[in-house]
């Protein structure tokens, strides 16, 4: 398993529109074929920033659901609404404390 975090910054007057689409679209990303977690941060001291931490079985499993037409729906509205380019890691999780 590992983890795919995503770093987006928004256009102030466009931060409501993400949070829409995104409430929409979570259920569909997250029950893409290998998706095993969601999760959606926002940024402590600048509001306009959000992370998305998303869990895959195999980057097999991220790839196709990159070259799905669900992300190609989801990045299509997104994109639109950034202030910067987005950045994006793809880590191995190797420790969890619960």
């Amino acid at each position: 398993m590992f983890v795919r975090i995503v770093k987006m910054s928004f256009h102030p007057q466009h931060v409501s529109a993400f949070l829409d689409n995104f409430d929409l679209m979570k259920e569909k990303i997250r029950n893409a074929p290998g998706n095993r977690l969601l999760e959606l941060y926002r940024d402590k001291n600048n509001p306009d920033i959000f992370f998305t931490y998303s869990y895959w079985e195999s980057e097999e499993d991220l790839e196709n659901y990159r070259q799905s037409a669900l992300f190609d729906e989801v990045w299509t509205f997104t994109k639109q609404l950034f202030n910067a380019k987005p950045e994006a890691w793809s880590v191995d999780k190797l420790v969890t404390l619960a």
